[in-house]
């Protein structure tokens, strides 16, 4: 999958069979019924093996399914929520060429129904989207995208808007998918909206509340690119270890000496510490507590 640079379908079907796609979702929706907590353990082990599709699972439960148990009226949480768990994956459309660490510099435009400048709107009750998205991950196999629009760039972030946005939807591209160094298989890609006529039933939250969107939804992700840290390195550990059991210098295997063993100790502590500002930060979050700097220090440190 790393030198093809790309994740089979039919492995995508398992993780839906697992439930592992769709574990906040209420099980009256198709779901796991399950908690954040869970969400942060399966992408800890699903990275132990391929953090490629640690971060697929990571962005579809801790980003896509929570913006929409927390923003979304309940008709468009019954027919996304539903569909997330049923076999559709999600991504989460924020960064753009000028607005990756400055999250709120969007150029992406949203244009209302009855804008002056958007005559091709008025009186159907569509919203239009104009613009281009970079480094968005899940971007090829995903068919449901939050996609951020300013409505307004006089007023700045107030003017951002999210919105739920399909594959098959009039002027919406996946365009190029990027050759990367690291997690190969996970997608990450361009969207290009040109003319893209969005529901008004799908504005998420409401206009010119999408940078409360976007700061709360990122809030949580932290923790679930924690738990996908956590995942890796223990994973990279488990084979190191493994290894080291089973080259042989001097007449023994080279875990017998004391110089490899302080190394693989650190290695175990520094994880294990990792670990604990990730599961901690998740507790907080879980029981209501506040929780953004726990998840920026387990991101920072995992």
């Amino acid at each position: 999958m790393d030198e093809e640079a790309k994740i089979p379908r039919q492995l995508i079907d398992q993780l839906f069979a697992l439930g592992v796609m769709g574990i906040e979702v209420p099980d009256t929706l198709g779901g796991g019924g399950g908690t954040f907590f869970h969400a942060v353990l399966a992408v800890e082990a699903i990275s132990r093996v391929d953090p490629s599709i640690g971060v697929l699972v990571d962005v579809q439960n801790t980003l896509v399914i929570n913006a929409l148990l927390r923003w979304a009226r309940d008709d468009l949480k019954e027919t996304y929520l539903s569909r997330l768990a049923g076999g559709a994956v999600g991504a989460y459309a924020l960064s753009e060429a000028g607005s990756g660490s400055d999250a709120f510099a969007l150029a992406t435009r949203a244009r209302l129904p009855g804008d002056a400048a958007s005559a091709d709107s008025a009186g159907d009750g569509d919203i239009i989207l104009d613009g281009r998205k970079l480094w968005i991950t899940n971007g090829n196999e995903a068919d449901i995208f939050i996609v951020f629009a300013n409505v307004n760039p006089d007023v700045g972030y107030r003017g951002i808007t999210a919105f739920i946005v399909e594959r098959g939807f009039p002027g919406f591209t996946v365009g190029k998918k990027e050759d990367k160094l690291g997690i190969r298989a996970s997608s990450t890609c361009e969207l290009l909206f040109e003319g893209c006529r969005v529901p008004r039933a799908n504005v998420l939250g409401e206009i010119g509340k999408g940078y409360k969107v976007a700061i709360e939804t990122l809030n949580e992700g932290r923790i679930g690119i924690g738990a996908q840290m956590i995942g890796l390195a223990q994973g990279a550990l488990d084979h190191t270890i493994r290894y080291t059991k089973e080259r042989r210098q001097f007449g023994k295997p080279i875990a017998d000496f004391q110089g490899v063993q302080f190394q693989i100790a650190r290695a175990a502590a520094d994880i294990e510490a990792a670990r604990l500002l990730v599961y901690n930060a998740a507790r907080l979050r879980e029981s209501g507590e506040p929780f953004v700097t726990e998840a920026a220090m387990c991101k920072l440190l995992s």
